[in-house]
This record gives C-alpha cells, sequence and structure tokens, in this order.
C-alpha cells in the first residue's frame, strides 16, 4: 500500500507486537476519547483499522470526536491488550500530534451506530455514514468486486468497451431519463436503460466478445432491491454464440464471485428451471430455491364446492409441516396476505390420526379430501393453505405465501445461495383486450421457424434466460434475433408493420442488413450481487451516494428547481401545474 509520508508512515490498522519500540506517525478520524487518572486514551480510525493513543490529559485538551489528526509516537505493548481488535497488543504513545481537520460541529448522529438511524438523516449526512465501519467495507468489496470481474472477462480474451451515455430514447420496459437538446430545440436524449443496442451493434461491427460494468438509468419507482434512478449492470455480448455458451461463461463467473466473496462453495451446472414449470411450482419466474414448499393447482379439486370464497374462483395450494402451531399463527398469516392485498387465507390441519381439522374442514366433502390426498400426500401435523382469487391475481399471493412460509417456519437456510436459469420464456402473450403482444424482449431469437409461429404464436418459446439467486433475477439476457427480415415478421404479428420496425430501431435494423452474426448475451445486476453478498435487505445500502424511497438525494437536494434562464437555453417550458408546485 502507498503511503504519503508528510501526515502518516502507517495505517491505522497494520501495527503489531512485532512493532514495539519503533517511531511512527499516524493519521486518522478520533473515534472515541476517554479518560482516566490524568492520561487519556484515544482511538485513532482511518479506512483500515483502528489503533489506541495514549497522551497526557494536558496535551490534548480540546480534541473532539471525528477532528482529523496526525500524531507521532512510540509503539508499545498494552499492559491490557484487547483480542477484538487487531492491533489490541499495542498502543501508540503520543509525542506530538496535530490537527488537520476539526470537527467544531455537533455530529448529526453517533458514527458507530449510524445504521440505526432515520434512512434521510443518514443520507443528508452520507458522507459521515460513510466513516462507519460496514460503510468503508462495502466500498472496498466494491471495489474488489469490479477488479474481480474485469480480470475474469479480460482473461477470457473480452474487450471493454464503453457505450453512449446520451443516446436515443427506446422502449426498454420503464420510463426513460431525458434530456433536453439545447443545440436543436425540441427534442431530446435519453438516460440509456441498458447498452442493449450499442452492444448488439458491437457484435455487427465485428468485435467479437464485448463486456462493461455500465450505468444504466431507469425511471422507475423505488423497491428494496431496485433502485429507483440507476445502477450498474455487467453487462456482456458474444458473437457466434448460443444460449450454452452464455450460460458457461456466466456460471463461471457467478461461480468465481461467490467462492471469493464468501465461505460458500458454488456447485455448477446451475439448476435450470422452464419457465412454465416454474410459474406452476413456485407461482413466480424468480423462485427462491432455498425454500422447498412447492404450489399445487386445485382448482378442480374444489370444482363444485359450496364455499363461496372458492366459487368461481382459481385456487393454489401449499403443504407444510406447521406441528402444533396456535391461532395466532395462522391469523398472522392472514392478516399478513391481506396487507399484500389478498382476500384472505383459508387452510385445514391434518391431525395426529391423519384427519383433518380447524379451518375449513367443514366445508369439505370426503371426495374433496381424498382428491387432496392424492394431489398433496400429506402427513400429520401438515397444514395445508389455500389462496383463491382470480387468474391473474392468484399467483401473486400464492408466491407471497410460500415465500412467508419459508420465513416463518424456519426453512430457508439463510447463509445459502441457490442459483437457477430461468429458461424457454414465452415470445408473446395476451394483453387485458386479447390482442397478441411480446411477452419480454422482442429482439430475443424465438425457437422456432416464422411459419411455425404464424400457426400458434402464444406456443413459441423465447432462447430467452434469467438468473435466479435466492429469489432475486440476478441476471436477464436472450439469444438475439439478427435476422431483419423476420424481425419485421415478428413485430408484424404483435400489430406493428415494418415501418415500426425501421423508424424506432433504425441503426439496429440497418445494421443486421449489412450482415450480423449470430450472437448472445446477459446483463447482470452488479447492485444486486452486492445485495446477496452482503446479506443485506436494501440495495441502497450497497450503493455509495443512493437515493431514497422518494428518488430524492437529501446530500445534494435533487431533483431541484432551476431558473428560468436555464429552462430557456434549453427551450422548456413549464406547465402552470408545476410552476406553481
Amino acid at each position: 500500500m502507498i503511503i504519503t509520508k508528510n501526515y502518516r508512515d502507517v495505517d491505522c490498522g497494520s501495527l503489531r507486537i512485532s512493532d514495539v519500540g519503533k517511531n511512527i506517525k499516524l493519521a486518522g478520524w478520533v473515534d472515541t476519547i476517554r479518560k482516566l487518572g490524568g492520561i487519556t486514551f484515544i482511538t485513532l480510525r482511518d479506512q483500515y483499522g483502528i489503533t489506541q493513543l495514549v497522551a497526557s490529559e494536558s496535551m490534548v485538551t480540546n480534541l473532539n470526536k471525528e477532528d482529523v489528526i496526525s500524531v507521532s509516537g512510540k509503539v508499545l505493548e498494552r499492559s491490557s491488550k484487547n483480542p477484538n481488535m487487531p492491533t489490541g497488543d499495542i498502543e501508540i504513545e503520543v509525542e506530538s500530534f496535530e490537527v488537520l481537520g476539526k470537527c467544531d460541529k455537533e455530529l448529526p448522529f453517533e458514527i458507530k451506530t449510524s445504521s440505526t438511524v432515520n434512512e434521510d438523516l443518514r443520507l443528508k449526512y452520507r458522507y459521515l455514514d460513510l466513516r462507519s465501519e460496514y460503510n468503508q467495507k462495502m466500498l472496498k468489496l466494491r471495489s474488489d468486486l469490479m477488479y474481480f470481474v474485469r480480470t475474469y472477462f479480460n482473461n477470457l480474451g473480452f474487450t471493454e468497451v464503453q457505450t453512449p451515455i446520451l443516446t436515443a430514447s427506446s422502449p426498454e420496459g420503464a420510463r426513460d431519463f431525458l434530456v433536453p437538446s439545447r443545440l436543436n430545440p425540441g427534442k431530446f436524449y435519453a438516460l440509456p436503460q441498458a447498452p442493449q443496442q450499442f452492444k448488439q451493434l458491437l457484435m455487427t461491427s465485428g468485435l467479437d466478445k464485448y463486456f462493461q460494468i455500465a450505468p444504466c438509468f431507469r425511471d422507475e419507482d423505488a423497491r428494496a432491491d431496485r433502485s429507483p434512478t440507476e445502477f450498474y449492470q455487467i453487462d456482456m455480448e458474444m458473437a457466434f454464440a448460443t444460449q450454452e455458451d452464455i450460460f458457461s461463461v456466466m456460471e463461471g463467473l457467478f461461480k468465481g464471485i461467490f467462492e471469493k466473496f464468501t465461505d460458500q462453495k458454488v456447485v455448477t451446472p446451475f439448476k435450470r428451471i422452464k419457465y412454465e414449470d416454474a410459474m406452476r411450482d413456485y407461482c413466480s419466474d424468480k423462485p427462491d430455491l432455498r425454500n422447498p414448499l412447492k404450489v399445487v393447482d386445485v382448482t378442480e379439486i374444489f370444482k363444485d364446492t359450496e364455499f363461496n370464497a372458492f366459487k368461481g374462483a382459481t385456487i393454489k395450494a401449499i403443504k407444510a409441516n406447521c406441528g402444533e402451531k396456535g391461532r395466532k399463527f395462522y391469523d398472522g398469516l392472514t392478516d399478513f396476505l391481506k396487507s399484500r392485498e389478498a382476500k384472505g387465507l383459508a387452510y385445514v390441519h391434518v391431525n395426529q390420526e391423519g384427519e383433518f381439522e380447524t379451518g375449513i374442514t367443514k366445508f369439505m366433502t370426503e371426495q374433496n379430501k381424498t382428491n387432496l390426498m392424492n394431489a398433496l400426500h400429506f402427513e400429520p401435523n401438515d397444514t395445508i393453505f389455500f389462496v383463491a382469487d382470480s387468474k391473474d391475481r392468484v399467483a401473486k399471493f400464492a408466491n407471497i405465501l410460500r415465500n412467508e412460509l419459508g420465513k416463518k417456519l424456519g426453512l430457508i437456510d439463510e447463509n445459502a445461495f441457490a442459483f437457477c436459469w430461468v429458461v424457454d420464456f414465452p415470445f408473446y402473450e395476451l394483453d387485458d383486450e386479447g390482442k397478441i403482444e411480446f411477452s419480454h424482449n422482442p429482439f430475443s431469437m424465438p425457437q422456432a421457424s416464422i411459419e411455425e409461429i404464424e400457426k400458434d404464436p402464444l406456443s413459441v418459446k423465447a432462447y430467452q434466460y434469467d438468473l435466479v439467486i435466492n429469489g432475486y433475477e440476478s441476471l436477464s439476457g436472450a439469444v438475439r434475433n439478427h435476422e431483419p427480415e423476420m424481425m419485421v415478421e415478428l413485430f408484424k404479428l404483435a400489430g406493428y408493420d415494418k415501418s415500426v420496425v425501421e423508424n424506432k430501431f433504425p441503426a439496429l435494423y440497418n445494421a443486421f442488413s449489412y450482415g450480423a452474426p449470430p450472437h448472445a448475451g446477459s446483463g447482470a445486476g452488479f447492485d444486486r450481487i452486492m445485495m446477496l453478498l452482503t446479506k443485506n435487505e436494501f440495495i441502497r445500502d450497497v450503493i455509495a451516494f443512493p437515493m431514497n424511497k422518494n428518488a430524492c438525494d437529501p446530500l445534494t437536494n435533487a431533483p431541484t428547481v432551476v431558473d428560468e434562464k436555464a429552462l430557456k437555453d434549453i427551450h422548456i417550458m413549464l406547465r402552470p401545474e408545476v410552476e406553481n408546485n
């Protein structure tokens, strides 16, 4: 490590018992101050660790916590060692010190406990929050992870290319951030939601393998696992590649990441689940495979039921061994589902004799019970939970219930990582009006000829895939459709004529007309990987300067109002209701 010599010749985490007797210089932030019998004990902190200082009380009378100081002194062996500190065997007898940066304001919160503080206060003083031990480790981990990713792709012969930040607006599934052009009145750039078109253009340019840790921008609502404005993506593309080629490269990357930065041994190849099987068994296209519970459709079993909550509904069931849980457990689950907008929760419990009791038992016929046994193979102490709703809503609530049961019953190993590829996504689906539309990515390669697609569009699968880790979509990708005529036909089936392809995606469409190789690729969420590695619930806790849940930055007050001259320069006039807000 490089150490600047004017203020320090060693960092605060390096000194050991073997350094006793040395004269050294340290610099850092005052972490704690403790006075005892005319002697002051100070802990000095920097990015690398903490070292204890010992000074006479008269020498450090005006010292405050978080002052930045440089000290000179001798390394001594501590009489009272601290085994919890890497430097706990030694201390520094201070001979002289200099205050380099005075902390003359009252701290808005204690650095050590900043994680417990109101989020907006933390973000307003983010530079203080970042001084905490956790955040220092997080920043270092981000740096190490970026280096690891770059090294991995460089070793495989990939070329790193930076794609534009200002580009044209294109439908990627989320709202664009638009940037008005001063030199082109009335026209707008867009910040890229992903480098999708550019990396495909690189494949047509003759580049064989591309990667980039790319900033991406989407105007989306915040979620625990999603930043509302920007995020970083491990982006890659390969020419003359198939789906299997992408899986091989990316499994190697993820195996390397999780084995280097956790203590887990990662087994490859990762499990593969077809989209339709994932939706059938887990009611989710991003299932957490640490949870062994599965969902079973029991609509047919209750087709003639007299139970009003089941009449005319799609019904999903989950079997879980709940032991002898009390009424409070079941009421809590019901309230939880209702808080997520479900209509309610029904259940029956299987007693020690293998008979149904409690819940909706009185509404069930003997045939219902026999059919349930054949479908679910329940045992004593099992509980069968039911959610019933419309076909387009019931999967959401069954997935929520499955996840909550996994947590409540302790079925999930919090120290494990479960990887799976979800494959064979449908190419088309029906919208609310019954019209055919693209299910996911219109530029994916279909797993059928155009003649087969025209006969039965809704049966066609795409060479499209997601990598799911512990219930989080961590990567999405596809084999690309590089054939312009097929692209036109596929858009036509979704109700778009050729002009839409030519006008909305001119660069891509024209480039493919000059000879394009088969190619495939993916984008993996860098911040989401960080979240998984650090076992964080909120993605903003692994970002150096995140926005809050309202997409605002309390530190810089972004977004801000700009003056009339700035708006005039970019040819923008605000609506009256916005101007008066």
